[in-house]
Order: C-alpha cells, then sequence, then structure tokens
C-alpha cells in the first residue's frame, strides 16, 4: 500500500467521545477556524498555526525558557515576576526551544502535525469501540474545511474503506467545493448555526451567516448524510425567541430535521488566558435554567423539528 504522507495540524485527539456522533467515537480536533466566535470552548483551535499554552501555576520562574528562545519573544518585565511572551513573533516557530526547556511543564506546545497514516494508526487503536457500540471517527475543529493540502478528506476517504463511520463537525463558512469534498466520505455530520441575523451573526463570529446558510441548503440536499443542526444557545446574544423562530422557520423551509441546542458553557474560558487572550464574555454570564431552554425546544418542535437539548 502506497504510504500517505500529507500532513494536517492537530491539536486534539480524544479517545472516548459519546457526545460527537453515534456510539462511541474517537474525535480528532484540526486546529484553524474562519470564525471567531465569542464563547469558543477551544480557543487554541482558532489560530491555523502551532501556538504555547503559558500556565502560570506551574511556573516556577526559572527563565530557562527565556534564554532558550531564539527570536526574543520571551521577556521578564521584573526578576521574580512571570514571563510576559509576544505571541507575533512566536508566529513560525517550529521548534519551541521554550517548550522543551520548560522541565516543569508551564508551556505545552498547542498543535501537532501528523501524516494521514500516523493519525489512522492513532485512531484505529479504539477499533474496538467503534465495532461494539456503531461509533466511529468525528474531524472537528477548528474547522475541518478549513484544511489545505486534502488531509481532511484524504483521512474521511482512508476511515471509509476501512469500514470506519465517519462525522464532521462544520460551521459551514468554506467555499462549497471544499465543503462539498468532505462530505462525499462522511456519513453523519453536524452543522452550526448562531444568528439568523447577519448583522448580529458578524457581531458574535467576525462573519456574516450568508455563506453558511447556503452551504446548509445544499448539505441538506445529499439524501446520503445523516445532518443534524447544532445550536449553541448564548444569554442575552442568540437566546431570544424571535430568533429561535426566524431559525426553525428557515430550517424547516430548507428541509432540516433535526436540531441539537446546546447550554452555553464556561469549561474553556481557562484556555485564553494561557494563550495571552482575554474572554470576550461577560463574566456573570451563566446558562438558561430548564424551563428557559425547554421553551427555546417547544419553538422549535412546533415546526415540527425534531430538537434535543445537551
Amino acid at each position: 500500500m502506497t504510504e500517505n504522507t500529507t500532513k494536517g495540524l492537530i491539536f486534539n485527539i480524544q479517545g472516548y467521545s459519546i457526545h460527537d456522533g453515534p456510539g462511541i467515537r474517537t474525535t480528532v480536533f484540526m486546529k484553524g477556524c474562519p470564525l471567531r466566535c465569542k464563547w469558543c470552548a477551544n480557543p487554541e483551535g482558532i489560530n491555523p498555526f502551532r501556538e504555547v499554552f503559558y500556565a502560570t501555576e506551574k511556573c516556577d520562574r526559572c527563565y530557562r525558557c527565556m534564554n532558550a528562545c531564539p527570536r526574543g519573544a520571551i521577556t521578564v518585565p521584573k526578576e521574580g515576576e512571570f514571563i510576559s511572551i509576544n505571541r507575533a513573533a512566536c508566529v513560525g516557530c517550529h521548534e519551541y526551544p521554550c517548550a522543551k526547556e520548560c522541565y516543569q511543564g508551564a508551556l505545552e506546545i498547542v498543535g501537532n502535525q501528523m501524516t494521514v497514516d500516523e493519525l489512522m494508526n492513532e485512531v484505529k487503536k479504539d477499533a474496538l469501540f467503534y465495532r461494539n457500540s456503531g461509533g466511529g471517527v468525528t474531524l472537528s475543529g477548528g474547522e475541518p474545511a478549513m484544511g489545505r493540502d486534502g488531509f481532511c478528506r484524504q483521512f474521511l476517504k482512508l476511515c471509509r474503506e476501512k469500514g470506519i463511520h465517519t462525522a464532521l463537525e462544520t460551521c459551514g463558512y468554506a467555499p462549497w467545493e471544499k465543503l462539498r469534498e468532505l462530505l462525499e466520505h462522511t456519513d453523519f455530520a453536524f452543522y452550526d448555526l448562531k444568528h439568523m441575523d447577519p448583522h448580529i451573526h458578524r457581531e458574535l463570529t467576525g462573519v456574516d451567516n450568508e455563506q453558511i446558510l447556503r452551504n446548509l441548503e445544499r448539505c441538506l440536499s445529499l439524501s446520503d448524510i445523516h445532518l443534524v443542526v447544532r445550536i449553541p444557545v448564548i444569554p442575552r446574544h442568540n437566546d431570544s425567541l424571535e430568533n429561535a423562530e426566524a431559525t426553525a422557520r428557515f430550517l424547516k423551509e430548507v428541509g432540516a430535521r433535526e436540531v441539537n441546542l446546546l447550554p452555553y458553557h464556561r469549561l474553556g474560558t481557562g484556555k485564553y488566558s494561557r494563550l495571552g487572550r482575554k474572554y470576550q464574555l461577560d463574566d456573570d454570564l451563566r446558562p438558561l435554567n430548564d424551563a428557559e431552554m425547554e421553551k427555546i425546544k417547544s419553538i422549535y418542535e412546533s415546526f415540527c423539528l425534531d430538537c434535543s437539548l445537551g
């Protein structure tokens, strides 16, 4: 068999996933996303290049990392203080000697280049779980359709050839040709919607929703894919009953059948400081309660859509 050496940038491989498609799955998180959602739980997946996490709680302020950095990106404001990282100067660094010199693990490289064959060797370790549960492999992100050089397409194709069920998680913001070539090798898809108003959508994610809505309609015309529309419910941002009704009406018109409402959570907020960024939503923002979520769910059900929570 010919070796497949095409590479992709991956920031996490999560085994025994039970929320990313049918059965027990291995979820592969690709690095790089065209959206900048203010509530993103995986901010380390946004930029399409390697980065470094900095965990101050692990740092003993030995400054070995500063001495190892060939770009002068690491400085110390004052002796005894934590380091400061000029992340713009880090872009393009391939070796990250700073992290290699950090014996405490305070610096961690995010993003690993893997070939298609290397990734397949990893996911095959969970093959027994796939067979016994009706599970498989899910490509997530970031955004898989943002990948270059056909890595995601080739990986999904190889999974299919080996009898592994494939799933895709996508925001839909990609050229249709790129998305379609992934869907050709996909059995199940989660398709994310954030808001129906294009201006509010741009405010929340950095882009409008025209391409996303158009691509969703195209996806729904592909009869051999099980597609579930997934909607994060963000208090004070997209949780209005008016937006729910507008979304439900659109989904009914374009032929969607299933909707999954995801309650807001703050599980990824700690990652922002490790990346030198600020979380974009208010600290006091909390998920809707069960009754409020049920009210939104009832709107989708009133349009004869199969709607689930969680």
